[in-house]
Formats: C-alpha cells, structure tokens, sequence
C-alpha cells in the first residue's frame, strides 16, 4: 500500500532500481469501494523474474484524482484513460486524458456503484 501522491515517485523507483527492474506494467485496475477508490497496479520484472502488486486508496467522489505513470511506463496510457472513462479517476499529468470508450460528452461513469 501506498500514499496516493507518492505513486509516481514509487512508480519510478520500481522501475530504475537494477535489484527491482519492474520495466512492464501489466494492467492498472480500479475498485470502487463507495466510500473511496483503490488504484492497483501489477507489475513484472521479466528479467528478475518476478512480479509485484501496488495499491493504493483515493478518498472522495467528487474528483478523485491520482498521479499519471504514463512517463514511467507508457503502456499505462490507455489504462489510465479507461479507468478515467469508467470510473472517473482522473489521472495528474496524463499528456490525453480523454474518453477512451465512450463518447466525449457521455454523463457520468459507468462502473462507479452510485452510476444510474
């Protein structure tokens, strides 16, 4: 577990330490708990051969938000753009965070628990 800021900070350690070597980001997912978000991330060192798993809890409805690894790993690009679609946890420093899945201007996100 993690403090949501220092996601990014973490993010890049994993991946430069040479005893860690997490180089690929395997999925980041998003739970909607109604009293508050966890961001979990699984990560794989391919050459150390092993695996880690990041997770951390965003307070609030309104406008949870959480630092982008789009600079760390860039395959988090269309992951983070999804769970923002989906859940609507937008993601600080994300260079195109945009709808990924649905139409700009769609109401709301889907696969939050309070979504109508």
């Amino acid at each position: 577990w993690i403090k949501t800021p220092s996601i990014g900070r973490v993010a890049r350690f994993l991946q430069s330490d040479e005893k860690l070597d997490f180089q690929f980001l395997n999925s980041i997912s998003a739970v909607d708990y109604i009293g508050y978000f966890e961001v979990v991330y699984h990560l794989t060192s391919l050459r150390r051969r092993h695996t880690a798993t990041i997770k951390s809890k965003i307070q609030g409805r309104s406008e949870p938000t959480a630092p982008s690894v789009y600079r760390v790993w860039r395959g988090a690009d269309f992951q983070e753009r999804e769970i923002w679609d989906l859940m609507g946890i937008h993601f600080d420093g994300h260079p195109n965070m945009k709808r990924i899945m649905l139409w700009e201007g769609f109401q709301g996100h889907p696969l939050r628990k309070d979504f109508l």
